[in-house]
């Protein structure tokens, strides 16, 4: 019997969507990812202006946005990874935002 074993292929990002729903990454290789915007919720309470204001990280497999202190990689969007962040940790930085 033949197994293959499954080999995660990575790619630069080239581009970011973020709207209210949807965050939306274009690949250097043609694919483009998109997930709810939920499953980061740093990203979901950000305004237009801070989820705009991102960059590419890690030598072009991150993405970055300074204002809400989020790091995205390619290889979990890839694998469909949520935000691992605690409720208690998201709280915290939920009421820095208010002052």
């Amino acid at each position: 019997m033949i197994s293959a074993t499954p080999i995660l292929v990575t790619a630069r990002v080239t581009n970011v969507y973020v709207t209210d729903d949807t965050l939306t990454v274009d690949l250097e290789d043609g694919r483009t990812i998109s997930v709810p915007i939920g499953w980061y919720p740093r990203l979901a309470h950000g305004t237009t202006e801070e989820r705009a204001n991102w960059e590419i990280s890690s030598a072009g497999y991150g993405i970055h946005w300074h204002d809400l202190d989020e790091d995205l990689g390619v290889e979990g969007l890839l694998l469909g990874k949520k935000s691992s962040e605690g409720f208690a940790s998201l709280e915290r930085w939920l009421e820095k935002r208010k002052k």
